[in-house]
């Protein structure tokens, strides 16, 4: 899948496209319904498919101080959009001065000039340009002027969780914010993840018998809400079940709020500086403080038994 950041990185002799436009932050099952049709379009039009997203969340130009929390970083979104087959992803820098171009403007710039869009596939409720003025409607009404055509996927699908409402990154934050993980999954059609770098703690996991990787996460990531949990823990390739502890250790009267994640029967794991990702798959407790070291030891075993049970059952259903 070809990486584009800016309209200047778009090849000069790039021809005819299918194109799809949002934040699709978490590229969660609305996302895959109209990246796929975008995806599924474009090959049956014998063109390539384009997602067109924006960094930062235009909401924290519009709004500054707003910008949601974020269910996948941009390499990741990439990741799995290009699991889903798309061709290219353009990655537009969104300033103060992109967010004052009116919807035409948008249209011409984007879509016309540099992407040459043969076809647009949106969701029902997309909109764009200066005070998100326009809509599919709009987009619509000059696709007969410069030449493509707007298809809009109903997101019919709804998920148990939300109680019945559109899959949404909207939803998909709650439900992470809320330690519900079956719901987030549901929503995500894959186990939430958090990554980021590891740094050195207070090293208590080690001192305990379990070392944990202290997962430095980047700002606005969407963290779920403090427990434990069950999951896996991937560094180098290698996808590790793992018990995962989320918040500030209320055992020791840390500040801090941490992720850190304990490699079910790992030792001698050096992890120090790596990038790393946790996938959350279920949540097992609340966070607690013990009256003694030893009712907390006991905690932390009886923990790492339910995780390696869930992680174990969950892939043997795969």
């Amino acid at each position: 899948m070809q990486r584009w950041r800016g309209l200047e990185d778009i090849p000069q002799d790039w021809g005819r496209s299918v194109v799809t436009i949002g934040s699709y932050d978490g590229v969660h099952r609305g996302h895959q319904l109209i990246i796929g049709r975008a995806v599924a379009t474009a090959r049956e039009l014998g063109v390539p498919s384009v997602v067109v997203t924006f960094d930062p969340h235009p909401s924290e130009v519009v709004r500054p101080g707003s910008h949601p929390p974020i269910l996948a970083p941009y390499d990741r979104r990439a990741e799995l959009m290009a699991g889903l087959g798309v061709d290219a992803l353009l990655i537009l820098p969104f300033t103060a001065e992109f967010s004052q171009l009116s919807p035409a403007d948008f249209i011409v710039k984007v879509l016309v000039d540099k992407l040459h869009a043969l076809a647009v596939i949106e969701g029902p409720n997309f909109r764009f340009g200066h005070r998100a003025a326009g809509n599919v409607d709009f987009l619509r009404e000059l696709g007969s002027t410069y030449d493509y055509r707007v298809e809009v996927v109903d997101l019919v699908e709804r998920g148990e969780a939300g109680g019945g409402v559109p899959f949404s990154s909207t939803l998909a934050r709650r439900l992470v914010a809320e330690g519900d993980m079956d719901g987030a999954a549901e929503v995500l059609g894959r186990p939430h993840r958090v990554e980021g770098v590891v740094v050195r703690g207070a090293q208590r996991g080690r001192e305990l018998g379990y070392p944990t990787a202290n997962v430095e996460t980047q700002p606005h990531t969407a963290i779920p809400a403090d427990g434990v949990y069950a999951g896996w823990l991937t560094a180098d390739g290698e996808r590790m079940p793992a018990a995962i502890s989320v918040g500030t250790n209320v055992q020791f009267d840390a500040t801090e709020r941490t992720v850190e994640a304990y490699a079910i029967d790992r030792v001698g794991l050096d992890l120090y500086g790596k990038h790393v990702a946790v996938d959350f798959l279920a949540y097992v407790r609340g966070m607690a403080k013990f009256e003694s070291l030893d009712g907390l030891l006991e905690a932390i075993a009886d923990d790492v038994k339910r995780a390696r049970v869930l992680t174990d059952a969950y892939d043997t259903k795969r």
